[in-house]
């Protein structure tokens, strides 16, 4: 594809980001992503068939996005202090951003899975999210900068912990105290207390 496809299929995804956050996915169609982008529905059926296929290429491009970055920051060996802290505190930031929040939008579009759909793509997700962390957390362990923990079990309370709040956030107001004490414990889970975040 071209750049100017790319770049046309980066607006739509912006478009329909703001959509999905303000109405959940079941509620957004094609013809409203379309006024929003402010194009034809043949200028927008002509990089997307559905919501779905929008919603699914956001999805993945989140989850990949995270995945790259930690990755790329793994192989420069930077420390892996450096690297948590970076992530909690963009978890800390989204946590807080109601607007912004897709939460509802992922519940209802998983949930409306096709039952013949053999695939679970919410479980996918998790798994390729589960194992960038984990890589993570060996990196760090390894490097002598994170505590041995069980690294399935930290991962777990990490990610719901993060969804949770995401999804409460669109409910009720949240205090900041909220996502800064979840970081705050994290980080005394994993980080050795004699770690200075330093180590080649």
């Amino acid at each position: 594809m071209n750049k100017r496809g790319l770049e046309t299929r980066k607006h739509i995804k912006n478009c329909a980001y703001a959509l999905f956050a303000d109405k959940g996915f079941k509620q957004v169609t094609m013809k409203d992503i379309c006024e929003a982008a402010k194009l034809s529905r043949g200028g927008l059926y002509c990089h997307y068939d559905s919501t779905r296929q929008i919603f699914q290429e956001m999805i993945d491009e989140m989850t990949g996005g995270q995945d790259q970055e930690i990755d790329s920051k793994i192989s420069q060996n930077l420390s892996a202090v450096a690297i948590l802290d970076d992530i909690l505190n963009k978890y800390e930031h989204e946590m807080l951003d109601s607007q912004a929040s897709l939460s509802v939008a992922i519940y209802e579009y998983f949930s409306m899975r096709d039952p013949a759909d053999q695939n679970n793509t919410l479980y996918e997700q998790y798994v390729m999210s589960a194992n960038t962390w984990k890589k993570l957390m060996q990196y760090g362990i390894d490097r002598e900068e994170f505590n041995e923990v069980d690294i399935s079990a930290v991962f777990d309370l990490i990610v719901f912990s993060y969804q949770g709040v995401r999804m409460y956030s669109r409910l009720m107001p949240i205090d900041p105290k909220i996502p800064a004490g979840i970081t705050k414990e994290i980080k005394k889970i994993l980080v050795r207390s004699d770690s200075s975040g330093n180590n080649i």
